[in-house]
Protein backbone atom coordinates (compact mmCIF):
# COMPACT_ATOMS: atom_id res chain seq x y z
CA UNK A 1 0.00 0.00 0.00
CA UNK A 2 1.27 3.46 -0.82
CA UNK A 3 2.12 5.72 2.09
CA UNK A 4 1.80 9.49 2.58
CA UNK A 5 -0.89 9.68 -0.12
CA UNK A 6 -4.03 10.30 1.91
CA UNK A 7 -6.52 13.14 1.39
CA UNK A 8 -5.77 16.00 3.77
CA UNK A 9 -2.03 15.29 3.86
CA UNK A 10 0.46 17.69 2.30
CA UNK A 11 2.29 16.47 -0.79
CA UNK A 12 6.06 17.07 -0.46
CA UNK A 13 7.38 20.10 -2.30
CA UNK A 14 9.76 18.12 -4.51
CA UNK A 15 12.27 19.95 -6.71
CA UNK A 16 12.96 17.92 -9.86
CA UNK A 17 14.44 18.59 -13.31
CA UNK A 18 12.39 18.69 -16.49
CA UNK A 19 13.50 17.01 -19.73
CA UNK A 20 15.96 19.88 -20.33
CA UNK A 21 17.54 19.75 -16.87
CA UNK A 22 15.78 22.90 -15.57
CA UNK A 23 14.74 22.31 -11.95
CA UNK A 24 11.16 23.02 -10.89
CA UNK A 25 9.66 23.17 -7.40
CA UNK A 26 6.11 21.79 -7.28
CA UNK A 27 4.79 24.69 -5.21
CA UNK A 28 6.10 27.13 -7.81
CA UNK A 29 4.44 25.19 -10.62
CA UNK A 30 1.20 25.13 -8.64
CA UNK A 31 1.11 28.80 -7.67
CA UNK A 32 -2.39 29.57 -6.33
CA UNK A 33 -4.04 27.00 -8.59
CA UNK A 34 -5.16 23.41 -8.16
CA UNK A 35 -2.46 21.00 -9.33
CA UNK A 36 -2.99 17.58 -10.91
CA UNK A 37 0.14 15.42 -10.58
CA UNK A 38 0.46 12.22 -12.55
CA UNK A 39 3.05 9.85 -11.08
CA UNK A 40 3.91 7.91 -14.21
CA UNK A 41 4.86 4.24 -14.43
CA UNK A 42 7.65 5.00 -16.87
CA UNK A 43 8.40 5.72 -20.50
CA UNK A 44 8.41 2.03 -21.43
CA UNK A 45 4.68 1.57 -20.78
CA UNK A 46 2.14 1.72 -23.65
CA UNK A 47 -0.63 2.47 -21.12
CA UNK A 48 1.28 5.63 -20.14
CA UNK A 49 1.34 6.80 -23.75
CA UNK A 50 -2.41 6.15 -24.09
CA UNK A 51 -3.22 7.90 -20.81
CA UNK A 52 -1.10 10.92 -21.73
CA UNK A 53 -2.88 11.21 -25.07
CA UNK A 54 -6.14 11.41 -23.10
CA UNK A 55 -4.61 14.08 -20.87
CA UNK A 56 -3.95 16.27 -23.95
CA UNK A 57 -7.62 17.30 -24.04
CA UNK A 58 -7.67 17.74 -20.27
CA UNK A 59 -4.62 20.02 -20.43
CA UNK A 60 -6.43 22.33 -22.87
CA UNK A 61 -9.14 22.78 -20.25
CA UNK A 62 -6.56 23.44 -17.52
CA UNK A 63 -5.31 26.54 -19.31
CA UNK A 64 -8.67 28.27 -18.78
CA UNK A 65 -9.61 26.68 -15.46
CA UNK A 66 -7.00 27.78 -12.88
CA UNK A 67 -5.52 24.27 -12.90
CA UNK A 68 -1.98 23.07 -13.53
CA UNK A 69 -0.86 19.64 -14.73
CA UNK A 70 2.50 17.96 -14.06
CA UNK A 71 3.80 14.48 -14.90
CA UNK A 72 6.57 12.99 -12.78
CA UNK A 73 8.40 10.04 -14.33
CA UNK A 74 10.91 7.59 -12.80
CA UNK A 75 13.16 8.00 -15.82
CA UNK A 76 16.27 9.84 -17.00
CA UNK A 77 15.65 13.16 -18.75
CA UNK A 78 16.02 11.68 -22.23
CA UNK A 79 13.24 9.14 -21.59
CA UNK A 80 11.04 11.85 -20.10
CA UNK A 81 11.52 13.84 -23.30
CA UNK A 82 10.69 10.77 -25.42
CA UNK A 83 7.30 10.28 -23.75
CA UNK A 84 6.52 13.99 -23.83
CA UNK A 85 7.17 14.37 -27.57
CA UNK A 86 5.67 10.97 -28.46
CA UNK A 87 2.33 12.06 -27.00
CA UNK A 88 2.41 15.71 -28.07
CA UNK A 89 2.14 16.93 -24.48
CA UNK A 90 2.87 20.58 -23.67
CA UNK A 91 2.69 20.56 -19.88
CA UNK A 92 5.60 20.13 -17.47
CA UNK A 93 7.22 16.69 -17.28
CA UNK A 94 9.71 16.07 -14.47
CA UNK A 95 12.42 13.43 -14.11
CA UNK A 96 12.65 11.49 -10.85
CA UNK A 97 15.76 9.59 -11.94
CA UNK A 98 16.86 9.09 -8.32
CA UNK A 99 13.41 7.63 -7.45
CA UNK A 100 12.91 10.05 -4.57
CA UNK A 101 9.17 10.30 -5.25
CA UNK A 102 8.73 6.55 -5.69
CA UNK A 103 10.54 5.83 -2.44
CA UNK A 104 8.75 8.54 -0.46
CA UNK A 105 5.33 7.18 -1.39
CA UNK A 106 6.40 3.51 -1.42
CA UNK A 107 4.92 3.01 -4.92
CA UNK A 108 7.54 0.66 -6.36
CA UNK A 109 5.91 -1.57 -8.97
CA UNK A 110 7.36 -4.78 -7.60
CA UNK A 111 5.45 -6.90 -10.16
CA UNK A 112 7.50 -5.45 -13.04
CA UNK A 113 10.60 -7.62 -13.09
CA UNK A 114 11.95 -6.02 -16.29
CA UNK A 115 12.01 -2.35 -15.23
CA UNK A 116 13.46 -1.94 -11.75
CA UNK A 117 12.56 1.78 -11.71
CA UNK A 118 8.83 1.36 -12.50
CA UNK A 119 6.22 2.81 -10.17
CA UNK A 120 2.55 2.05 -9.64
CA UNK A 121 0.94 5.00 -11.45
CA UNK A 122 -1.05 7.45 -9.36
CA UNK A 123 -2.91 10.62 -10.26
CA UNK A 124 -3.12 13.05 -7.35
CA UNK A 125 -5.23 16.19 -7.19
CA UNK A 126 -3.77 18.91 -4.94
CA UNK A 127 -5.55 22.04 -3.73
CA UNK A 128 -3.44 25.16 -3.09
CA UNK A 129 -0.65 24.53 -0.61
CA UNK A 130 -0.08 21.03 -2.09
CA UNK A 131 -2.92 19.59 0.01
CA UNK A 132 -3.97 16.16 -1.26
CA UNK A 133 -7.64 16.14 -2.26
CA UNK A 134 -8.00 12.89 -4.23
CA UNK A 135 -5.80 9.97 -5.25
CA UNK A 136 -6.34 7.59 -8.15
CA UNK A 137 -4.30 4.37 -8.33
CA UNK A 138 -3.69 3.45 -11.96
CA UNK A 139 -2.02 0.04 -11.77
CA UNK A 140 -4.86 -1.14 -13.98
CA UNK A 141 -5.60 1.25 -16.83
CA UNK A 142 -9.22 1.70 -15.73
CA UNK A 143 -8.01 2.96 -12.35
CA UNK A 144 -6.67 6.09 -14.02
CA UNK A 145 -9.04 9.04 -14.14
CA UNK A 146 -10.64 10.10 -17.39
CA UNK A 147 -10.74 13.80 -18.27
CA UNK A 148 -14.42 13.76 -17.33
CA UNK A 149 -13.70 12.31 -13.89
CA UNK A 150 -11.06 14.98 -13.33
CA UNK A 151 -13.56 17.64 -14.47
CA UNK A 152 -16.07 16.44 -11.85
CA UNK A 153 -13.43 16.29 -9.10
CA UNK A 154 -12.08 19.73 -9.95
CA UNK A 155 -15.58 21.21 -10.04
CA UNK A 156 -16.21 19.95 -6.50
CA UNK A 157 -12.84 21.21 -5.26
CA UNK A 158 -13.19 24.66 -6.86
CA UNK A 159 -16.73 25.01 -5.47
CA UNK A 160 -15.24 24.49 -2.01
CA UNK A 161 -12.08 26.62 -2.28
CA UNK A 162 -13.24 29.52 -4.49
CA UNK A 163 -15.61 31.82 -2.58
CA UNK A 164 -16.92 33.24 -5.85
CA UNK A 165 -17.53 29.87 -7.54
CA UNK A 166 -21.19 30.90 -7.78
CA UNK A 167 -21.12 34.68 -8.25
CA UNK A 168 -24.92 34.88 -8.16
CA UNK A 169 -24.89 34.34 -4.39
CA UNK A 170 -25.13 37.39 -2.12
CA UNK A 171 -21.80 36.90 -0.31
CA UNK A 172 -19.50 36.82 -3.38
CA UNK A 173 -21.30 39.83 -4.84
CA UNK A 174 -20.93 41.79 -1.59
CA UNK A 175 -17.20 40.96 -1.46
CA UNK A 176 -16.76 42.07 -5.08
CA UNK A 177 -18.60 45.35 -4.44
CA UNK A 178 -16.56 45.98 -1.26
CA UNK A 179 -13.32 45.47 -3.23
CA UNK A 180 -14.49 47.99 -5.85
CA UNK A 181 -15.35 50.56 -3.19
CA UNK A 182 -11.99 49.96 -1.50
CA UNK A 183 -10.25 50.51 -4.84
CA UNK A 184 -12.17 53.73 -5.41
CA UNK A 185 -14.05 52.43 -8.45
Amino acid sequence: MSKNLEPGMTFPDFTLPDENGLKHRLSTLQGDDVLVVHLSRGEHCPRERMHHRELLRFHEWCSVAFTELVTIMPNVQHDVFKLKIATGARWTFLSDEDLEVRDHFDIDEYTDVHHDYAVVPHTVILSPGLVIEKVYVGYWFWGRPSPEQLWADLGEIHARIKPDFDPTLAEPRAEWEAERVGAGV
